[in-house]
């Protein structure tokens, strides 16, 4: 059996949530995933990302770069959006902001079962 290209998944992962495709995540995410080494599930991960879309209408992910092995990916996402409100305990209220994420995801089966996420929101702070 050969091992899954997880880059590949990865970005189709991606163009996924670009999509808001949210009844194909499954096929990316694993049921019992974890976020921040929280168990949030499936259902729970779906709600973060509607939520994120829904206070950030134009959001966007782009990979900025992405490494990869059997079990795990890394990736640096830029985003360029208007977030209404705050964002990150920020008044962001609509303007313009760059900002970028470092993620880690490890896999299972060939789905995402566990993220680490840190964002970078001093340059969030920086644009306000």
């Amino acid at each position: 059996m050969s091992i899954p290209d997880l880059a590949e998944i990865y970005r189709r992962y991606i163009d996924c949530l670009n999509r808001q495709d949210w009844d194909n995540l499954g096929t990316f995410v694993d049921d019992d995933v974890q976020y921040n080494g929280e168990y949030v599930g499936l259902s729970g991960y779906r709600a973060m990302l509607e939520r994120d879309f829904r206070e950030i209408p134009d959001l966007r992910f782009n990979i900025k770069f992405l490494v990869s092995d059997e079990k795990r990916v890394g990736s640096r996402l830029d985003f360029h959006c208007s977030p209404q409100g705050k964002f990150l305990g920020v008044n962001v209220n609509g303007k313009r902001i760059s900002f970028s994420e470092n993620v880690f995801y490890e896999s299972r089966d060939g789905k995402i079962f566990d993220v680490w996420s840190v964002i970078d929101k001093t340059a969030v702070e920086t644009q306000t």
